[in-house]
């Protein structure tokens, strides 16, 4: 059975700190009214992530799901890229 068109979005996670849920950065661009520039705006939703999979600075797409928690609407559909690992090798 068809589930209908959901939104989806990509953006970067930057914060894992809770407990299957990942905080997710998405930018997107706005043409600016007045001076016709490009603007960089960006929003954070909260998404489950079941597997506890996500590290902050992995690229994900989220998708629009059920309320799962007071401000939990999306979940993560699929990991894009991995966060590159910072090496402390002196």
């Amino acid at each position: 059975m068809e589930r209908g068109n959901r939104r989806t979005l990509v953006g970067t996670v930057v914060s894992d700190g809770m407990d299957k849920t990942v905080v997710v950065r998405v930018e997107r661009l706005v043409r600016d009214t007045r001076y016709h520039k490009f603007v960089r705006r960006h929003s954070r939703f909260m998404a489950h992530d079941e597997e506890n999979a996500c590290a902050v600075g992995d690229q994900v797409r989220i998708v629009e799901h059920r309320p799962l928690s007071k401000r939990k609407r999306w979940k993560v559909q699929t990991t894009l890229r991995k966060a590159e690992a910072v090496g402390s090798a002196s």
